[in-house]
């Protein structure tokens, strides 16, 4: 068998394993990458030369990227100004959630974006009374046609100007993407708009993801009563000033009491002198905190958030774990843990009233912790405790434009000027990127591993030598060979109906990034068996790879939307195929108008 034959059995087995469904995509990735070295179609090296290739470090760094941007609470400020300016309008809804979505999927990708603004949309849809299926799907397919707005929007984007680089010598620029993407977004957000309410369901899911965007009032509600929780900044000017830490409130009015003591940082004082800046945590009624604070000339802060929640510090609630280590200890409000950076606020056994003496825990008890936001990261990661929600998750929801999203944003427009003028190569730009993420804090070395998505990663790395051998082999050019052959003479715009079909078709029933794997190769040798300008061919494949929109398993950001609004199986294809003609008549029509078919 040669080589050829050997290289299309393979293709054709892997689209099968793709459809089917049944196997982990990454576990079919690998197996094609070790098909082809066992049959001697490829060499050890070129098996595994994709893990290596810099298309994966492209884009593993922009993940990082990513979950910087979402840390840093950037999500959270886009779907603040969502719920502030869209009213009650649904065409105004649409277009605003629409347009949001797709500008934070050009560059955190259509998973990330749909990933970070699904709840949000859906609590908007519950608090507007509308279907969440009426929205949903617009707003995943946004992210689509954001996705080809820039370069960083998908992995696909980066796979074409790869072969572009490689079959031409150059590339295509950052924001060139946008010739075809603005034009899909404005196109798809038109049809929502109009057609959406005739063709997408109108029902109502089983279930609705969890909104913490309230969750500090709840948790001052159910913890606190009609006691307010204050921060009282020292001034440098303060009495107080020297004075130790053990209680600084002693001669304070009854109905008042002290919580803790922190320094700016957050970090609550166990036994020292008080300092200026330092804050004083008060629980009591507002009036007497607010005399409190005018007779000792000490300044509130974060009134707003009533001090459980603010860009620096957070709470998370706790339950004690069956045979935990804390069971038969003594906690009161006030008490500062074992790390020394967090602080008890509140501690209730369940059917007990809340109090405010000490108490002794037992197993199923609740605690209220509060400290910096890293702090709680780190320290409720804990087997004696089991988090309610973590505060990873309360961050997100209800901190827009953390302490890390100016930095962020710097590091960002730094990445995007290095990869629109190519100042250096664009992994080296996003790995710079990533990495100020990390020195400056905005995501930890945790945050960044778990941001991988190495479903992706595998995929990308394992299937990187099925599209070299299709090429190496002269696979390629027998495909390319026959579809010249049938359509070839009819002229370049009926090769693109041919290339956009085959992609697209292929594009609902596997990844379309390992869509764009397979095909790439083939559309080259057909442009060069055509004599068309390989572009052209390339940003036809990144359209159709783009418009995987007919089925919930094209893409994870179709699936993760099918249950929170309900969706079935064959609510995709209504509203979908209308999408799905944009899509065509921009591949086949306009992509020529920016990118001549014929060649200089």
């Amino acid at each position: 068998m040669t080589d050829i034959a050997i290289t299309v059995l393979v293709l054709v087995v892997a689209v099968a394993a793709f459809v089917w469904n049944r196997l982990p995509v990454e576990i079919v990735a690998l197996g094609v990458a070790l098909a082809l070295l066992g049959t001697g179609v490829i060499s050890m090296e070129e098996a595994f030369s994709g893990f290596g290739s810099a298309t994966v470090v492209l884009i593993a760094a922009l993940f990082v990227v990513a979950e910087a941007i979402d840390a840093a609470g950037i999500t959270t400020w886009l779907g603040g100004l969502l719920v502030r300016f869209a009213g009650t309008s649904r065409v105004r809804l649409v277009l605003l959630m629409m347009g949001i979505t797709a500008v934070l999927t050009a560059f955190i990708s259509v998973n990330g974006a749909v990933a970070a603004l699904l709840p949000m949309v859906v609590v908007l849809a519950v608090r507007l009374g509308r279907r969440p299926a009426q929205l949903l799907m617009p707003m995943a397919f946004a992210a689509h046609a954001g996705s080809l707005l820039v370069l960083t929007g998908s992995p696909v984007n980066i796979l074409i100007l790869n072969a572009a680089m490689e079959s031409t010598g150059h590339g295509i620029g950052f924001f060139e993407f946008g010739l075809v993407g603005f034009p899909l977004l404005v196109g798809t957000m038109g049809l929502a708009v109009w057609l959406g309410p005739k063709l997408l369901p109108d029902r109502s899911p089983d279930a609705l993801p969890k909104d913490l965007s309230s969750h500090g009032d709840t948790l001052m509600q159910h913890y606190l009563g009609d006691d307010q929780l204050t921060r009282l900044r020292i001034p440098p000017d303060s009495a107080l000033i020297g004075l130790p830490t053990v209680d600084p409130l002693a001669e304070h009015p009854a109905g008042l009491h002290l919580i803790s003591v922190q320094r700016p940082s957050g970090k609550p004082v166990r036994a020292d002198e008080l300092s200026a800046g330092d804050q004083i945590i008060v629980r009591g009624d507002q009036q007497l905190i607010n005399e409190f604070a005018t007779a000792h000339a000490l300044e509130q802060t974060d009134g707003a958030t009533c001090g459980l929640i603010s860009r620096s510090y957070g709470v998370a609630e706790v339950v004690v774990a069956p045979r935990s280590n804390l069971v038969g200890t003594v906690v009161y409000p006030g008490m500062i843990t074992a790390s020394g950076a967090l602080v008890v606020l509140a501690h209730q056994r369940p059917g007990d009233q809340l109090s405010r003496e000490r108490a002794t825990v037992a197993a199923g008890d609740m605690m209220l912790l509060q400290g910096a936001w890293s702090a709680l990261d780190k320290h409720t990661v804990d087997h004696d405790v089991m988090l309610v929600d973590s505060p990873d998750a309360i961050r997100r929801q209800t901190v827009p434009l953390g302490p890390g999203a100016v930095p962020a944003l710097i590091v960002l427009a730094a990445m995007v000027i290095m990869l629109s003028t190519s100042i250096v190569p664009a992994p080296v730009a996003a790995l710079l990127a990533a990495m100020a993420m990390v020195v400056l804090k905005v995501v930890t070395p945790a945050q960044a591993h778990r941001s991988m998505a190495w479903q992706t990663l595998i995929l990308v790395g394992a299937m990187i030598p099925l599209s070299s051998a299709i090429t190496t082999t002269g696979a390629a050019s027998m495909i390319a060979d026959g579809m010249v052959a049938v359509i070839g003479g009819s002229g370049p715009l009926l090769l693109l109906a041919g290339i956009f079909v085959v992609t697209a078709v292929l594009g609902q029933l596997i990844s379309n990034t390992a869509t764009a794997l397979i095909i790439i190769p083939i559309s080259l040798s057909v442009a060069a068996e055509a004599v068309i300008n390989p572009i052209t061919v390339l940003m036809c494949v990144a359209v159709a790879s783009s418009a995987a929109l007919l089925t919930p398993v094209s893409t994870p950001a179709n699936m993760m939307i099918m249950q929170p609004a309900g969706y079935r199986f064959g609510d995709y294809w209504k509203f979908g195929l209308a999408v799905m003609a944009l899509y065509a008549a921009v591949a086949i029509l306009l992509v020529p108008v920016f990118w001549p078919a014929h060649v200089l």
